[in-house]
């Protein structure tokens, strides 16, 4: 188990630390305080860990599928043994309510649990041919994989780079976030301990760009996944593409939630609502963009500030604590830069709208209403606890609206109406689509988008396919 006074790197199985590396302070997103120093890896860390990573991956191939099935599987049970732990450095070092961070552990179990059993399921199939001759189709692993995961998940957010890849046969080199790396060291630290090998589930840290230009220039390395920014990971792809790697990206969006003149106000605002503010608004499908029909509007609004100005701001391990810090400074000061831009443009803050006190990195749930289209946060995601909401004409403009922008990850609808249902299935453009409900993820089920959100998915079949590739057996 690791904790923020015993960071370090995870190389071939061994814990680093120190030693002359440079450090990075981790900090207490609810004081600001600094809760310890994690050591970066050096060129020649970062070249063993690769040796390491295709040596790993020539063994790894070759396991059976009830071995890797079973380290999975003890994973997941190590994971569920260890929770609260596990939770309370999450809490610490990201800043969410520690319910939802043991939940995020417990999710992490479920998905590993899930993968364990996709590995016996990696079929593949036989062409018809004429006799005397066969042909058939069958996955291998793509080779060693480098994941690069964001602070908003820090459990969560690994488990889907590492445990795809370990199901599929692959080496995998992990870097999560500098800001949140006791969660992702404590989940790697639980599949070594189920009986992954040390060379095939390493964790480095440093500078972001530095590592991953260095891991993504080396022939070793066959696959890259990444959550985060659109614009990063745009770099990351082009740096892929120079080696023709396979590349996973799952990125940013600006989920809008389309709300129809058939929806019961309060059961939406009931769903929503808390959605909305869930970590902070730190959330990639966040909903952001409520779009209302106009005979809705005022009851829906007005609702809707009533809620957010009842939830319960403060640190993550307080009981009564809704919403905690956002995750580090950067949050607040972007996020008061969108709504200052907002009301220029003739936005109504409707509720919050400020930073709270001076310690840590807290901010009020903010509601903004009839917010231009021109405007900053209208157009770039928000990620912070706010909620846009606007008044439509009708279901034409609604989806219109939803699809203008260049993010696809997840949307959201509430309606009754069996043909609009399905119009939305067919129309909205994003790779994930919630009716009448708030969730878009679970561990049987493809995570991903489209546009500028991304491609590739994590969780389901597709988490481990994405780490395999076809090969076709010509017999006569």
């Amino acid at each position: 188990m690791s904790d923020h006074s015993n960071l370090h790197l995870l190389i071939g199985g061994e814990k680093v630390s120190g030693g002359g590396r440079d450090m990075i302070e981790v900090i207490d997103p609810a004081t600001a305080e600094v809760l310890g120093s994690l050591p970066t890896a050096t060129t020649d860390d970062l070249d063993t860990a690769l040796a390491n990573a295709d040596k790993g991956f020539h063994a790894w191939r070759k396991e059976s599928a009830d071995k890797r099935a079973a380290v999975l599987t003890k994973a997941g049970q190590l994971l569920r043994e260890r929770a609260k732990d596990i939770g309370t450095l999450l809490t610490r070092e990201q800043g969410k309510p520690i319910k939802e961070a043991i939940g995020e552990v417990i999710y992490c179990a479920m998905l590993f649990e899930f993968y364990a059993g996709e590995c016996k399921r990696t079929y593949g199939r036989e062409l018809v041919r004429p006799t005397g001759q066969s042909a058939r189709v069958i996955y291998v692993p793509v080779g060693p994989v480098a994941g690069f995961a964001a602070w908003n998940f820090p459990a969560i957010n690994v488990a889907r780079k590492i445990g795809g890849a370990i199901a599929a046969g692959c080496s995998v080199i992990v870097k999560p976030s500098e800001e949140t790396p006791a969660a992702g060291i404590a989940l790697v630290q639980a599949l070594l301990d189920a009986g992954v090998p040390g060379d095939v589930c390493q964790v480095v840290f440093g500078v972001p760009d530095e590592v991953s230009r260095h891991l993504l220039a080396s022939p070793i390395i066959r696959k890259v996944t990444f959550t985060g920014s659109t614009a990063v990971g745009k770099h990351l792809t082009k740096l892929a593409a120079d080696d023709m790697k396979v590349t996973t990206m799952e990125l940013g969006g600006h989920a809008p939630i389309m709300v129809f003149k058939d929806s019961d106000v309060d059961t939406v605002l009931d769903t929503m609502v808390g959605a909305a503010y869930r970590n902070a608004g730190q959330v990639c499908v966040s909903p952001t963009r409520f779009l209302v029909e106009q005979d809705l509007f005022p009851a829906f609004r007005d609702g809707f500030v009533e809620r957010a100005k009842a939830i319960t701001v403060g640190n993550g391990f307080d009981d009564a604590t809704r919403m905690g810090p956002m995750a580090n400074d950067r949050g607040p000061e972007g996020l008061a830069k969108k709504i200052a831009n907002a009301k220029d443009k003739g936005a109504k803050v409707d509720a919050g709208g400020e930073r709270i006190g001076n310690q840590g990195f807290f901010f009020e749930p903010t509601v903004l209403s009839e917010v231009p289209t021109d405007a900053d946060i209208m157009n770039e995601e928000p990620f912070g606890p706010i909620a846009l909401i606007n008044p439509m004409a009708n279901a034409d403009a609604i989806i219109e609206e939803a699809n203008r922008l260049p993010y696809g990850l997840a949307a959201y609808a509430w309606t009754n109406d069996p043909k609009l249902r399905s119009r939305l299935a067919a129309d909205v453009e994003a790779g994930m689509l919630a009716i009448n409900g708030a969730n878009v993820s679970a561990v049987d089920a493809p995570f991903g988008g489209v546009k500028w959100s991304g491609h590739g998915q994590e969780d389901g079949a597709e988490g481990v396919m994405h780490c395999m590739v076809p090969k076709t057996i010509h017999e006569s």
